[in-house]
């Protein structure tokens, strides 16, 4: 059986180390060996676990790019394998082009395409856009695969 090319937010929360609320991507459009888009309408939802008493701030965005990369490299694992433990290690060369995103209207369309990569670190770029094609975040991710954390504290 081959990874789906598209899924639900049901199905987006297996290939994801978030589920609940915290699962922000509600669906996946289309992806392939470098690229992924998903869409979500979870920023103008009142229970986004990322909301504060001043809103939904736009620096939330890079988590949305950040699960929309998780999902990537879930699908990208070999049939019957656990994806690969990984964290975001850094964001550089972020842009934000808003302050909040819980008063954007429409779905959120979540872009990133790997740039680069081995089994312990992956460079993605990422774009967060509005319905209108807006830019409203984006920049360069490095995720770190199947590095422990430390236990000792």
């Amino acid at each position: 059986m081959t990874a789906p090319q598209t899924l639900d937010r049901e199905g987006i929360a297996s290939r994801i180390p978030h589920s609940g609320s915290m699962c922000l991507l509600d669906r996946l459009v289309a992806w392939d060996e470098r690229d992924i888009h998903c869409t979500t309408s979870s920023h103008a939802r009142a229970d986004n676990p990322l909301r504060t008493a001043s809103g939904l701030l736009a620096p939330n965005l890079i988590e949305y790019a950040a699960q929309a990369m998780a999902l990537h490299g879930g699908l990208l694992a070999p049939e019957g394998s656990e994806p690969s433990a990984g964290f975001l290690a850094s964001a550089r060369n972020v842009r934000l082009a808003i302050e909040r995103l819980d008063d954007v209207q429409g779905a959120l369309q979540v872009h990133a395409t790997r740039v680069s990569g081995d089994a312990t670190q992956i460079l993605y770029e990422f774009a967060v856009r509005d319905d209108g094609r807006r830019v409203l975040a984006e920049g360069r991710a490095i995720v770190v695969l199947n590095t422990p954390l430390s236990s000792n504290a």
